[in-house]
């Protein structure tokens, strides 16, 4: 199994988890509810509210056009600067922001 297909799986499995307890957690989740990059969970997954300062040489994959916006588990609409993500429970991302656990929006 190749790390792309291990990756992909494993998000499925993490996303799938997460969204059969999502809606009682979105519900409570806020814009002033914010991911703070030093939570355990951000730090884990290499979290920065801005995507523009994450660290290439730690996440070579990142790309600049990569953003919290542009992910499947992205939960804000179209123009929101901050929505939930079923990896951070109960807090908003940054649409602006990043983590390892990016994957495109399809």
């Amino acid at each position: 199994m190749s790390n792309a297909t291990r990756r992909t799986f494993m998000l499925s499995v993490v996303a799938t988890g997460s969204a059969l307890a999502a809606s009682r957690v979105f519900a409570d989740a806020a814009p002033g509810n914010k991911v703070a990059e030093t939570d355990p969970q951000a730090v884990a997954l290499g979290y920065k509210e801005d995507a523009a300062k994450v660290d290439v040489k730690k996440y070579p994959k990142h790309a600049a056009t990569d953003g919290c916006k542009s992910c499947q588990l992205f939960q804000g609409k179209a123009g929101d600067a901050y929505g939930a993500c079923p990896l951070y429970a109960g807090k908003v991302v940054s649409a602006n922001g990043w983590c390892s656990a990016w994957v495109k929006k399809a």
